[in-house]
This record gives structure tokens, sequence and C-alpha cells, in this order.
């Protein structure tokens, strides 16, 4: 059963459109949708809130520590609360799926995410759930005769907002991740799985 949805992003007005925080995007909608209020808590290093859904009872938090350091605010709430790897879903921003898409998993490496890559450190495991928002990634923005000697530049690709059309189909995607909510808090994750990739 998961007990706890992490958000990642970057603290700040500047960063708030931008592709990197798909996780705080998440968790703002789905705070709205189980009547919880973010409030800072220094304790646990982030904005922090608990909510209902469907009777059930979850934590959210959005780690105020910058990305590359969301594991010490991950890991100050789940020995708080004594919750478990498995226990945990991080939503985050995924370069490898393109906009429009969402998936969701238990474990696995961090893809070069340095949001995950912290929480696994601090968690000492890689068994946490993970809801990878698709955002597409810079290499489809070079034009095909010029791919092959062409660097696309991540950092800059994740700091900035989407194009329009790119933030329309992610907040669809983040739509349909809410509407498979009810299963994951309830603990029937393969449910949520099934459901949430057939429609993506």
């Amino acid at each position: 059963m998961i007990k706890l949805i992490v958000g990642l992003g970057n603290p700040g007005a500047e960063y708030t459109a931008t592709r990197h925080n798909a996780g705080f995007w998440f968790v703002d909608q789905f705070a709205r949708d189980a009547s919880a209020t973010l409030r800072e808590e220094k304790r646990f290093h982030g904005f922090y809130g608990k909510g209902r859904l469907h009777g059930h009872e979850v934590h959210l938090l959005e780690p105020q520590t910058f990305m590359n350091r969301s594991g010490q605010s991950v890991v100050a709430l789940a020995q708080f609360f004594k919750i478990l790897p498995d226990e945990i879903l991080v939503a985050h921003d995924e370069l490898d799926l393109p906009p429009g898409t969402v998936k969701m998993k238990l474990g696995g490496g961090s893809g070069g995410h340095n949001g995950l890559k912290d929480i696994s450190a601090h968690l000492s495991s890689q068994q946490y759930w993970r809801l990878r928002i698709g955002i597409g990634h810079p290499r489809d923005l070079i034009p095909e005769g010029a791919r092959a000697g062409a660097k696309p530049d991540v950092a800059n690709f994740v700091l900035k907002p989407p194009r329009r059309e790119e933030q329309d189909v992610i907040d669809q995607s983040i739509e349909r991740a809410l509407a498979v909510m009810p299963f994951v808090v309830a603990g029937e994750t393969e449910r949520a799985v099934m459901n949430l990739h057939r429609n993506s």
C-alpha cells in the first residue's frame, strides 16, 4: 500500500513552470483531489500535507532541497512515519518518454535523474515506486540531418517550460495518472499499472 507520494522539482518561482517540476505539478493536483494543504515543514525539508482519498490516508511531500538533494527530504519523512521504500511513490519528469505518456513501475535505476539518484542513496534502496511523467528529450528537437554530431543540452531542456502543445498533453497524462490513484492508495498497484498503461 502506498503511504507516501513525493513530487520532485526545484523550489522557487523561476522553476515552477519548467519541465523538471512535473512531479510538483502532479502532487499539487493530487493534493486538490485529496483535500490536502501543503505547508512548509522544516523537519522534512519540504512542503508536506496529509490527504484522504477513497478512505485512505496518504502523506504528500514536495522536497524544497533542490533536485539533487531530494533524498534528504524523503528519508526524513519516511523515517519519522516508519514508511518503507515500497510504500513510497515518487512522481518525476522522464526524458525517455514523450510528452503525453505516463508510466508507473517499482524499482529500477535512476536513468541519470539526479532526484532519483539521491533518493536511492538516502533510502539505501531502489525498491520504491516511480510515476514517470514523459517530457520528451532534447535530441528529438534536433533536425534529423544534424543529429549525427549534435549533443543535446539536457540540463537546459529540463529547466525550460514545455511548449504549449507539450504542456497540454503532459497535463492530460497527469489527469490519467490521477484517475488510477484510488487503486494506488488502496494497495491495488498492479491494477493501477494495468489501467494506466492501457491508456498511455
